[in-house]
């Protein structure tokens, strides 16, 4: 298996959420939408992941997009280096900082 998978497959990580996207309410907008990305910044160079949002496991509800307080776990799918992988990211809203993992959804 992939050097890049296996580390990340081993607990949690730093993340970034949306390091790309200044304004609050567009990545509101991102997640309405159902794509995000997150950023492991511990890796080589930092890994930037397309995350297409599961809605259904997403938790929006303890953050609060008007006041940019709070926090929400995003939950979404996408592919790493040829694998589909689950992404799992907890936020904080204020920072736009939190812990991510993946999980291993498929070996190609």
């Amino acid at each position: 298996m992939d050097q890049l998978i296996t580390q990340l497959l081993t607990g949690n990580h730093p993340v970034l959420f949306e390091p790309r996207t200044e304004d609050i309410n567009e990545i509101k907008e991102r997640l309405n939408q159902g794509f995000v990305f997150i950023k492991f910044t511990e890796t080589q160079g930092g890994t930037e992941l397309g995350v297409n949002v599961d809605g259904q496991l997403t938790r929006l509800n303890e953050g609060n997009f008007e006041t940019n307080q709070g926090a929400i776990q995003v939950v979404g799918t996408c592919e790493l280096n040829f694998q589909k992988v689950r992404c799992i990211a907890d936020i904080d809203l204020s920072t736009r900082q939190g812990i991510g993992r993946i999980e291993l959804l498929q070996e190609l």
